[in-house]
C-alpha cells in the first residue's frame, strides 16, 4: 500500500523532490539498501555516533522517501504509529537529507511532508519526538513545543519535543 506520493519543486532553489509514503513491506531492497546507507553516512559516520540503527521499529513503521529527478534518495524520515515509541504519541525519527545535497532547504520540505503524511495516516495523533538539541528552533517553526530537560543520546544532547494539531 503507497500513500500518495507529492512532487514538490522550490523553483528559488532548483529542488524538485518527490516524495513517497510507504510501509516496511512495500520497500524494494534497494530502497531500503538506500535508506540504511543515508541513515548510516550522517548518523554513524558523519556524527561519529556508533549505535545499532536496526533498533526494531522499522517494521512497524512509514517511511517517507524523498527522491531527485535523478531518482536518488536525497531525504527521508521514519514515520512511527501512536504507541510504537511514545504512548498516546505518534513520532517522526530519523529524519535525514544527504550531505552532498545541504543548503537545499530539503530538512524543511522533508518535515513539512512528514507532518502532512503524519496527519494523513494517524489522524490528529500528537507527534512527540526526541530532537537533536541544536535543532531546537527549526521544531519550533513547525509548531513543536519542548518539554522535559536535556538528555544526552548517543553523546548527543536531545530534547524531546511535542507537536499538538490545532
Amino acid at each position: 500500500m503507497r500513500i500518495n506520493s507529492c512532487i514538490i519543486f522550490d523553483a528559488m532553489l532548483s529542488t524538485q523532490l518527490t516524495f513517497i509514503t510507504l510501509p516496511f513491506a512495500d520497500l524494494t531492497v534497494r530502497q531500503l539498501y538506500d535508506i540504511m546507507a543515508l541513515r548510516q553516512e550522517v548518523f554513524v559516520v558523519e556524527q561519529n555516533c556508533p549505535y545499532l540503527d536496526a533498533d526494531g521499529k522499522d517494521p512497524g513503521s512509514w517511511h517517507l522517501v524523498g527522491i531527485d529527478v535523478e531518482g536518488t534518495l536525497v531525504a527521508y524520515a521514519r514515520l512511527l504509529p501512536p504507541g510504537l515509541s511514545y504512548e498516546g504519541f505518534a513520532s517522526i525519527g530519523r529524519v535525514v537529507s544527504s550531505p552532498a545535497r545541504r543548503g537545499q532547504s530539503l530538512g524543511k520540505q522533508l518535515v513539512a511532508e512528514a507532518l502532512s503524511a503524519c496527519r494523513r495516516l494517524f489522524g490528529d495523533t500528537p507527534i512527540q519526538i526526541g530532537a537533536q538539541y541544536y535543532l531546537l528552533a527549526f521544531y519550533r517553526s513547525f509548531g513543536f513545543e519542548e518539554i522535559g530537560d536535556t538528555y544526552l543520546e548517543d553523546g548527543i544532547p536531545h530534547i524531546h519535543m511535542v507537536k499538538y494539531w490545532k
